[in-house]
């Protein structure tokens, strides 16, 4: 791993997105067990070239992502935007009015050195420049709900097996305030050690 920058996508890296997409999506599907649920996969894909494509054609204004790149290749993604309506139902519509962050992705060959926290806490800083002073965030994946409880505690609405038995749905809602935000110069490598760089055009 070399170093790492957050950047905006552009509309050249939106094949490489849409691949990197179906990398990890399929990746954590295997690791959840649900490969066989084609359609939901399926669905899962379409759902965030649907947000990158709102991003595109809004320059911003709807979806906002942020990318990880190490040279030219990109190793994670976050992205902010109007809370779901999955989100919407399962609270009876009390984060209507609240941003969410998602499609935080780490390709499966860069996870557990530190570039998902890095990519959270460039989007917390994005959010203090412009006057977010509260967030969501949801998730239905058990691996992810053990790292989201880690980072931001125990969720505001824990939806006991709703994707089915053993299955459940998480939902947090934070204050800016609440939230820490720690960077650390030197990214966890297996390997080799690395540092990282953010540029100034996602604040």
């Amino acid at each position: 791993m070399n170093r790492i920058e957050i950047c905006r996508p552009k509309s050249t890296d939106k094949q490489k997105l849409t691949q990197f997409f179906t990398t990890v999506i399929q990746d954590t599907f295997a690791k959840e067990g649900i490969s066989l649920f084609h359609e939901d996969l399926k669905n899962e894909l379409e759902t965030k070239n649907a947000y990158l494509q709102s991003d595109f054609d809004s320059n911003g204004t709807e979806r906002y992502f942020l990318i990880a790149k190490d040279g030219q290749e990109i190793v994670g993604t976050i992205e902010y935007g109007h809370s779901t309506e999955l989100i919407n139902r399962t609270t009876g519509g009390a984060l209507r009015d609240v941003y969410e962050i998602g499609t935080v992705f780490v390709h499966p060959g860069y996870q557990r050195c530190g570039i998902g926290s890095l990519l959270l806490n460039t989007m917390l800083l994005t959010f203090l420049n412009r006057g977010i002073e509260e967030f969501c965030m949801d998730s239905g994946y058990a691996s992810a709900q053990t790292i989201w409880t880690r980072k931001l505690g125990y969720p505001d609405y824990w939806l006991k097996d709703y994707w089915g038995e053993g299955s459940d749905h998480m939902v947090w809602r934070r204050k800016m305030k609440d939230v820490p935000i720690i960077f650390r110069g030197i990214l966890n490598d297996k390997n080799s050690g690395g540092s990282y760089e953010t540029t100034n055009d996602q604040l």
